[in-house]
């Protein structure tokens, strides 16, 4: 039972920082002890014989969010968080990097890339060309990884997790749905209020449309719900109308984190077999995570002091990159720098506490 509940405990915190995040078919574990573990960062010991529990220090993981796609469709990064864990292994920073935030991406072998500027979520789709038109997101991954360590500053991730939206929706309705507090009035770009997709315009049909979509919209209203899998996946998704735009949708994703963490370490899941069997499942069939040589359980004994309540919510600041009246991506305040330098060298509490800018108040 103590290695289940570090199992559970090792799932959600790989799951829900990643939010409802990252694609691919994922090779965690159904159940502690046949936890396998794919190659995310290119040379890791991912898949060692050893089993290693010694994890210490300060911890720094990434993960990602995309779309479910083909093998012949470029995968993007279209959910990035960084969870940032102090050596004191009590506590949970958590902060998203803009899908949009123009960066410098380094050079790729694998693939040929020499390296250039874009839109960080492009980053993963550059690497992830495996030839004859196919594309792996675990190669991909690597790329990005490499992009966020040059961004901030991080040497090295001591682990990283991609999961994909039906992945999220396949845990959140195996926990039986999600209870969280909507801070804003959000409507869906994508669903109709039954949960249906929105008709598509006609002369949409080529995808050569912003919105292009009609009809009843499904909404979420300031208050707490309880969210089914659906409904989750559906308002984490949205940006579209939204005052803030992808800073909004950030906010709501790392909200839902920490009102999924919380639930799925509460009674109610660790203390029900059928129900943690059902959630083990269905993160084992929905995420890839490499722990570099540490699995699923290992971490779970390394965190087992973090709950929700420790989880602390951070907003980096930044804005619209406009350059001849037109919209490029997004950048990130100078301070930014400072903070990314706190994370490096792990005194985030001192840095938050001379800029609680920074904490999300409504997390």
């Amino acid at each position: 039972m103590w290695a289940r509940l570090c199992a559970i405990f090792g799932c959600v915190l790989m799951v829900a920082s990643g939010g409802a995040l990252v694609t691919g078919q994922i090779v965690l574990a159904r159940y502690a002890g046949a936890v396998k573990t794919d190659d995310l960062f290119g040379d890791s010991a991912a898949g060692a014989q050893e089993k290693v529990s010694d994890i210490k220090g300060a911890q720094n993981i990434l993960l990602v969010g995309i779309d479910p796609r083909t093998d012949t469709q470029t995968p993007l990064s279209d959910s990035i968080i960084v969870v940032h864990v102090p050596a004191s292994m009590d506590q949970a920073y958590i902060f998203s990097v803009p899908r949009d935030l123009v960066v410098d991406i380094p050079s790729f072998a694998k693939t040929g890339f020499r390296g250039g500027r874009s839109k960080i979520n492009a980053a993963m789709g550059y690497g992830s060309a495996v030839g004859n038109g196919k594309h792996d997101p675990v190669q991909g991954f690597d790329l990005l990884a490499q992009t966020v360590q040059q961004l901030t500053g991080i040497d090295r991730f001591d682990a990283g997790a991609i999961l994909n939206f039906g992945g999220f929706k396949k845990i959140v309705d195996a926990m039986d749905g999600v209870t969280m507090t909507i801070d804003q009035n959000v409507k869906s770009e994508h669903l109709q209020p039954n949960g249906k997709p929105r008709p598509r315009l006609s002369r949409c049909a080529a995808n050569n449309c912003d919105h292009p979509y009609y009809g009843p919209q499904a909404e979420y209203k300031v208050g707490t719900y309880h969210l089914q899998g659906w409904q989750a996946l559906d308002y984490v998704r949205q940006r579209y109308g939204l005052p803030k735009s992808d800073y909004d949708r950030q906010r709501h994703q790392q909200q839902f984190i920490k009102a999924m963490a919380g639930q799925a370490l509460s009674k109610d899941v660790i203390t029900n077999p059928a129900k943690l069997d059902k959630v083990l499942k269905a993160a084992g069939d929905a995420l890839i995570f490499d722990g570099n040589g540490h699995n699923v359980v290992d971490w779970g004994f390394a965190m087992k002091n973090i709950r929700s309540q420790n989880m602390t919510l951070i907003k980096l600041p930044g804005g619209a990159l406009n350059e001849s009246g037109k919209y490029q991506g997004e950048a990130l305040d100078p301070s930014a720098a400072e903070f990314f330098k706190a994370v490096t060298e792990d005194r985030l509490p001192n840095f938050l506490f001379s800029h609680p800018e920074y904490i999300n108040k409504n997390g």
